[in-house]
């Protein structure tokens, strides 16, 4: 940054307070509880999690898990 940012004291119109919606640094730093189970799942829908995980940088079993529980949330 080549040039240095000028503030001023200009009114700033009306303000809208809204409430806290993120979580806490305590509830990011927690892990879910998992289970291992072993599954079997077609060799297209393993294929398409890893292609897509490898576009996100993201583990493909991660990505599954993250389906199955918004899918489990919403019933």
């Amino acid at each position: 940054m080549k040039e240095k940012i000028k503030y001023t004291d200009e009114p700033m119109g009306k303000v809208k307070v809204i409430s806290d919606f993120l979580p806490s640094p305590k509830e990011l730093a927690l892990k879910d509880e998992t289970v291992k189970v072993t599954i079997s799942l077609s060799k297209t829908s393993v294929e398409f999690f890893k292609k897509e995980a490898k576009k996100y940088n993201t583990p493909y079993q991660k990505m599954i898990r993250r389906l199955l529980d918004e899918y489990t949330a919403h019933q």
